[in-house]
């Protein structure tokens, strides 16, 4: 149903290209796919290499090698200390936030602290890498994203919307697209998570019948959020036409970012973590060992699953700890006790959203649940129980509906890709910005702190504010109330105005009309990142300037107007570099020089006073410090080629993976194969025991020496191997092939002959010789097959053949081409006689 929606929703735009989205959680990601290649659906979910919907979040590093996604699962259980996790909620957070939330998950990296900007480094085993910012990690989280993307469409993609929670800052949002430029990416927007959701609900339904409010209650991984949307439609005039276009606008948005499905989870394993230390004994603590935890949290979160759609659940785990097993049960009613302040305390977003709205519960249309924790019956009840409501709405897939809906965003921002049916987007910013101005000279009042965006104000936004100044200065830019998760200041970005000092001392000594000012414009992107973009300097000058003018004769000088002036004095250029902006005439004094007799004209200069506006640029220097402090130009180009190695290194992983299954395959398939009777017909007894040998021998090196091998290794002992062994195979399969390929020559030989035979009753017009041509070629191949079988039954089968199945097949197509070609030869128009004149 949903494949047969979309088919609709796009205008079909002839592209090779594809767009893509990716849903960046926690724990996993999705990745949906726009693409509008004939074959394919327009929309979908890009598939991994298990074929699986949805993908582990996890990169790790072991024996000198990069995994990414289900590789790494694989390993969590083994190396927990190798396999990292939960890296989008370390970007721009200082050193100390990332130590405490690790040591919360009992997740024991080792990591260090860079000095330049505060964060944390991972270190990690990668060959000649050792240290990960936590950019460089998401960076190739995304990297592999979109080359699933890309093996799911067949064709290349670079445009993408990621999606992030509402409660992201500036810094993250920065770090996130410093990110995704590590990998290649060209990232159209970051959308919040709410908003994909609510395209996702939205796309297909009709509001011309009355508007409605919705709430997005996501609960994942790590966070909670409640979203009010308030989706209406509106009238337009199209191509003269009046159409009605829906859309939505976020409202508000309230959150709980260190609340979401890992907390029960903890509940769970310190319970269970407890229970196994009782039967242990000895005072010893099963959560300082981080492989016992690793799987212990694995089975953790497959019981809590369990839980939410059975009464109990138990739990089992091989050798958790000393060569100890742990098996236990737990009900869900124990469960909902252990975890009975969490489900109190996500309720708090809704209540907070509905208290700031000013709507209760039954001015909601519906509330839907999105999130993979929102599938706890507890939460569910505890949600109904606060609305009064019987049941909750779900009508978006609670795993897929971001990624979907974001999908539907990147389509409508791409070059060449438009949907059919339209649904109007407002979001706004949801935290409030100020700037703070620091300076020589600046008064510390209320002008000098200011509110410039206001909180859910809409983006993308461009504004400017004007500071009368006259000396360098500083910019501050910082959140209005509350502050990111992680965060240590309010302030996240910082920029040096300069050249303000040097323009004022320049112009000081000119007649100033207005005190010099500074101009300042900012932007909130698409992507929801507020910054300063650009100042200059405006500086307004009065003065007199002399002026060329035409003084016509007396006769005429009535009809002159007294404030005339030349063309060219508008025109007036200054030393300064700054262009003027505009010329006002503040008034005149005419002082006449020369003789001047009636009839002529005399050039005579008047006085004028003219107003002039320079704005000149001024030089914005960013000087952010800590977490959020931009990467130098020399961090982000080693940066680079950390990850290019990185990718070159996998590659060549994988290519030796290949070749080395396709030798190890290649043995095995014709092991068995050399023994087959009809094999002894093609082949001398001398070259089928060499061809035996040679396999024994690699493969004795396959399982000793071969190893370690490299690519180019596995390849040329593949190739020496099918050298030997194709040869022997292709005259194995010629033995029916060719049979089989005279046979269907001979069948269509007798065809030809009817069709011949029928075009010369039915298709008169023909001409002969079209008719003997098809009747030579024909002979000629009977001839060819002929001679060409006669020559075989004297040639042993060991040798080459006379002929193979693929020279028969090319010989048939030439054939039928010709025919078909014959066969198109239209009948001809009959000719229309002229009347004779009489």
């Amino acid at each position: 149903a949903l494949l047969f929606l979309l088919s609709f929703l796009f205008c079909w735009v002839r592209t090779e290209s594809a767009v893509a989205s990716v849903d960046l959680g926690s724990e996993w990601l999705k990745v949906a796919v726009v693409n509008l290649k004939p074959g394919q659906p327009p929309i979908s979910i890009a598939i991994n290499e298990m074929s699986k919907r949805k993908t582990p979040a996890l990169i790790s590093f072991h024996s000198d090698s990069r995994s990414i996604g289900e590789e790494s699962l694989n390993l969590l259980a083994r190396y927990p200390t190798k396999v990292y996790s939960n890296l989008p909620a370390f970007l721009a957070k200082p050193y100390n936030y990332t130590r405490s939330f690790l040591e919360k998950l009992y997740l024991s990296y080792e990591i260090v602290p860079e000095n330049a900007r505060e964060v944390a480094l991972f270190q990690a085993e990668a060959g000649e890498f050792s240290n990960f910012t936590a950019e460089e990690l998401v960076g190739m989280l995304l990297k592999y994203a979109v080359g699933l993307a890309e093996a799911h469409t067949k064709t290349s993609v670079r445009d993408v919307v990621i999606t992030v929670p509402p409660f992201t800052g500036v810094a993250e949002r920065r770090a996130l697209l410093t990110a995704a430029d590590f990998a290649g990416l060209n990232v159209l927007s970051l959308v919040h998570e709410h908003c994909g959701a609510a395209l996702q609900y939205g796309i297909d339904k009709n509001f011309t019948q009355g508007s409605r409010n919705v709430v997005f209650y996501d609960m994942g991984a790590s966070s909670t959020y409640a979203a009010l949307v308030y989706f209406s439609a509106y009238n337009a005039k199209e191509f003269g036409k009046t159409v009605s276009i829906n859309q939505f606008q976020v409202k508000d948005v309230k959150w709980d970012a260190e609340l979401g499905g890992q907390n029960m989870e903890l509940r769970l394993v310190n319970h269970f973590a407890d229970e196994f230390n009782k039967q242990l004994g000895n005072g010893i603590d099963v959560r300082q060992s981080p492989k016992a935890m690793a799987k212990l949290k694995k089975q953790v979160k497959r019981t809590k699953e369990i839980l939410s759609a059975n009464l109990a659940a138990s739990i089992s785990v091989e050798s958790l700890y000393d060569d100890r097993d742990f098996r236990s049960t737990i009900t869900r009613e124990k469960f909902e006790e252990l975890c009975k302040d969490i489900f109190e305390k996500a309720l708090d977003p809704l209540k907070d959203l509905l208290k700031e709205s000013g709507l209760t519960a039954g001015d909601l249309y519906a509330i839907e649940l999105i999130g993979g924790a929102t599938r706890v019956p507890a939460l569910q009840a505890k949600i109904q129980e606060f609305l009064g409501r019987k049941e909750l709405d779900k009508h978006l897939d609670a795993d897929e509906a971001i990624v979907l809906g974001a999908s539907l965003h990147a389509a409508n921002l791409s070059d060449g890709i438009k949907l059919n049916r339209r649904l109007g987007m407002i979001d706004g910013s949801s935290y409030g910005f100020v700037f703070e101005l620091n300076g020589d000279g600046l008064l510390k009042d209320e002008n000098s702190r200011q509110l410039i965006v206001p909180r859910m104000k809409k983006f993308p936004s461009k504004m400017f504010r004007s500071v009368t100044h006259n000396k360098d200065f500083e910019v501050s830019l910082a959140y209005e109330n509350e502050v990111p998760p992680g965060s240590s200041s309010n302030t996240f970005a910082k920029y040096d105005v300069l050249g303000l000092t040097d323009a004022s001392e320049k112009y000081s000594s000119r007649n100033l009309s207005s005190p010099i000012k500074a101009n300042l414009h900012f932007s909130l992107s698409r992507s929801g990142v507020f910054s300063l973009d650009r100042a200059e300097v405006v500086i307004e000058i009065t003065e007199w300037v002399d002026v060329p003018r035409k003084n016509l004769t007396v006769d005429n000088s009535t009809s002159a107007s007294p404030n005339a002036t030349d063309a060219e004095s508008n025109n007036v250029s200054d030393e300064g570099n700054g262009k003027p902006e505009a010329n006002h005439d503040i008034g005149n004094d005419t002082t006449h020089t020369g003789d001047s007799d009636a009839g002529t004209l005399n050039l005579d200069t008047e006085k004028k006073l003219k107003k002039r506006t320079f704005r000149l640029p001024l030089k914005v220097v960013e000087k952010t410090i800590g977490p959020g402090m931009p990467l130098s130009r020399e961090s982000l180009a080693e940066a680079r080629r950390k990850l290019d190695s990185l990718d070159k290194k996998d590659a060549e992983r994988r290519r030796t993976a290949e070749l080395k299954n396709n030798l190890e395959g290649y043995i095995y398939s014709l092991k068995d194969k050399l023994e087959l009777e009809d094999l002894r017909k093609v082949s001398s007894e001398q070259e089928r025991q060499s061809f035996i040998d040679n396999l024994s021998e690699v493969e004795d090196w396959l399982y000793t020496d071969g190893e370690d091998a490299s690519a180019a290794e596995f390849e040329k002992r593949l190739d020496m191997l099918k050298a030997i062994g194709d040869p022997i195979f292709f005259r194995y399969d010629q033995l029916t092939a060719r049979p089989s390929a005279s046979e269907h020559a001979r069948k269509y030989l007798a065809e030809v002959q009817q069709i011949v035979q029928g075009w010369e009753s039915d298709r008169p017009w023909l001409a002969r010789e079209k008719l003997d041509e098809i009747v030579t070629e024909a002979e000629s191949l009977k001839n060819w097959l002929a001679e060409k079988e006669e020559e075989q039954k004297k040639i042993p089968s060991v040798s080459k053949a006379a002929f193979t199945s693929d020279e028969v097949y090319d010989k048939v197509i030439d054939l039928q081409d010709k025919v078909a070609k014959v066969n198109k030869i239209p009948k001809p128009k009959p000719k229309i006689e002229k009347p004779t004149k009489l």
